[in-house]
């Protein structure tokens, strides 16, 4: 098992950004496993679980998301990484910066991702996003 998230572990987490900067739904439900999955945001209602988990999100997302516009983001290394069986979990530092009602921001945070493989997939089981540092411009 390598050290680090190989591309076929981060293409849901890509997919998963590409939604959060463009609201394009496209690939974003394939990104997720079929059940069971569980999401910890730092907006309302905070954590989405249930069967509809992922489109309860998809709405929070797209209302959280109002009067953000420029979305970019960087990921620093992935860092505690572990596979087991067919689950696997790291953390991955992220930096967004953007706009937020026209004033330019940066939020640095991270994500705890479970991966769950689905065949020859991997797919967003479960993940966690905290701010650690929010800076308006």
């Amino acid at each position: 098992v390598a050290a680090v998230p190989d591309a076929g572990m981060m293409a849901p987490v890509e997919a998963l950004v590409r939604f959060m900067t463009t609201l394009d739904e496209r690939d974003v439900r394939q990104a997720f496993a079929g059940e069971g999955v569980m999401i910890v945001e730092n907006f309302s209602p905070y954590l989405f679980q249930g069967r509809d988990a992922v489109q309860t999100w998809i709405t929070g997302f797209r209302e959280h998301a109002e009067g953000l516009s420029g979305l970019e983001h960087c990921f620093e290394p992935a860092c505690d990484f572990s596979v087991s069986g067919s689950r696997a979990f790291f953390t991955l530092p992220t930096c967004w910066k953007g706009r937020t009602k026209g004033r330019p921001f940066e939020e640095k945070g991270g994500w705890a991702f479970v991966l769950e493989r689905d065949g020859e997939r991997w797919r967003i089981k479960a993940y966690g996003w905290a701010v650690t540092a929010f800076d308006l411009l």
